[in-house]
């Protein structure tokens, strides 16, 4: 399933949408675990690193990691889609 982009170029693939919706929820995840550490705590009832904190910042790591990586893969499809936009003069 492809969708048009607005000039009717062409279609950006579902590839992108799935990279995009990833990489905002990872990012959401991200800043939630920034902002407040204990919500594995509060969400689950269990608390992995035994307050030491080590769970919390893998978590930042790897939501950082997943959210940098779809970006950049949703960032390559929607430039594979509109070429004349990768070369354009910013």
């Amino acid at each position: 399933m492809a969708f048009r982009t607005l000039h009717g170029s062409r279609p950006v693939r579902t590839r992108f949408w799935a990279e995009a919706a990833l990489g905002t929820l990872s990012g959401l995840l991200f800043l939630a675990t920034l902002i407040r550490p204990t919500w594995i705590e509060l969400v689950f009832g269990v608390d992995p690193d035994g307050g030491s904190g080590a769970a919390e910042w893998l978590i930042v790591a790897i939501t950082a990691l997943v959210t940098a990586v779809c970006a950049l893969g949703a960032r390559l499809e929607w430039r594979r889609t509109h070429p004349a936009a990768a070369h354009s003069p910013r």
